[in-house]
């Protein structure tokens, strides 16, 4: 009996044994489950996650299984979705035959804003994914869309001097036994050979402001010498027309950034003003410090500027009345090169003007508040 007592409670003892380690072995299944297989093949995400190029994988059933933040952002994908139907159709090609594609697609964007527009190039992954890389052109489109505008532009401005140029010349050789009409004429050809070589030097001018960076070669600028520059170079067309140009204001304020770019906007603004004055009036050049930053007002007695036609002024080529511009020469370039300048020195330009009663321009540049802290680079050649 004894041994048969004993043998019982060795089997219970194994039978628990075996019970408790089954448990054990079932709860650590639960805690710690089997590692699936990768969706993606191995060194793929990492090789996506340094691309600049929206990135998206997808699987047999048209599953997302992995794309990249910008291509969220951009609304490519949803979930585990891809949201553009053609970008899908495209998919769905290159899985059945394996062959790589690109296309183009403009993705539209809610509101104003304007579509974007992208480049896809979809190809196999392995034998049942298809990666997609989507980059966005949308700025290239923007800047050869520009490009084509100003090249356009320059050439209808270039034929009226050009035109005019070969008329007065005709006129010129019919009425060569005429002294006065043929010194009438030649004072007309001048004229036009004078807007020319203006408008070529703006055009030279904004393509080349446009090229440069404000911040290579910064250096403090002196205002009150900008503005003497600005003033000493309208000087005698002032002078011939008994226009005063008085500078005022606080003296002593500097600006960092590119000295001749900053010349340039100032002289076209002093320019302008001369030029659209009426004749005996005066133009005030007036220069100020306002918390941070420093303003340059130019303020003018001429005819004034249309309400409606404020916004469009410092576009390329805008002309406010072509007939007035026509006596002036004006190439509809100076005020586009000082949006230019200010945009890119951190600064902004405002107008304020009424018909008949003139305007102001006004410039504000960052100034330096304590020249200490500037330091100090190469400085370019000062401006003419």
């Amino acid at each position: 009996m004894p041994e048969l007592a004993l043998m019982g409670v060795l089997s219970a003892l194994f039978l628990g044994g075996v019970v408790a380690a089954f448990l054990i072995s079932e709860r650590q299944q639960k805690r710690i489950p089997p590692t699936p297989e990768p969706a993606v093949p191995a060194g793929v995400g990492a090789v996506l996650s340094v691309l600049r190029a929206s990135a998206v994988v997808v699987d047999d059933a048209d599953v997302v299984l992995k794309a990249s933040a910008p291509a969220y952002a951009m609304g490519i994908v949803r979930g585990t979705t891809v949201a553009v139907d053609e970008l899908m159709e495209t998919i769905r090609s290159v899985r059945r035959d394996g062959q790589i594609r690109q296309t183009e697609l403009v993705l539209p964007r809610s509101g104003t804003t304007p579509p974007r527009h992208v480049t896809a190039r979809v190809a196999p992954l392995g034998t049942r994914q298809v990666l997609a890389l989507v980059e966005d052109r949308t700025r290239e489109r923007r800047v050869e869309a520009i490009r084509r505008d100003f090249v356009a532009n320059v050439s209808h401005e270039l034929k009226t001097p050009i035109g005019a140029i070969r008329l007065l010349a005709e006129a010129v050789q019919d009425a060569s036994d005429d002294p006065e009409a043929v010194e009438r004429f030649a004072g007309r050809m001048i004229t036009e050979s004078e807007r020319l070589t203006r408008l070529v030097q703006q055009i030279i001018e904004l393509s080349r402001l446009q090229s440069d960076d404000p911040n290579d070669g910064h250096e403090t600028i002196s205002l009150d010498d900008a503005v003497a520059v600005a003033i000493d170079a309208v000087a005698i067309d002032a002078q011939a027309r008994g226009l005063r140009v008085v500078a005022s204001g606080e003296h002593g304020l500097k600006v960092l950034g590119n000295r001749e770019q900053v010349t340039v906007a100032i002289g076209n603004l002093v320019a302008n003003a001369v030029n659209y004055s009426p004749d005996n009036s005066a133009v005030l050049v007036t220069v100020r410090a306002v918390d941070d930053t420093a303003e340059i007002a130019v303020t003018d007695q001429g005819i004034g500027i249309p309400a409606d036609e404020l916004e469009r002024i410092f576009e390329r080529f805008y002309r406010v009345d072509p007939a007035r511009h026509r006596s002036t020469g004006g190439t509809g370039l100076g005020l586009s090169i000082v949006k230019h300048v200010a945009a890119t020195h951190g600064g902004d330009i405002r107008v304020w003007s009424i018909e008949g009663q003139g305007s102001t321009f006004t410039l504000s540049l960052p100034r330096v508040l304590d020249e200490n802290m500037v330091s100090a680079s190469p400085n370019k050649e000062d401006a003419p």
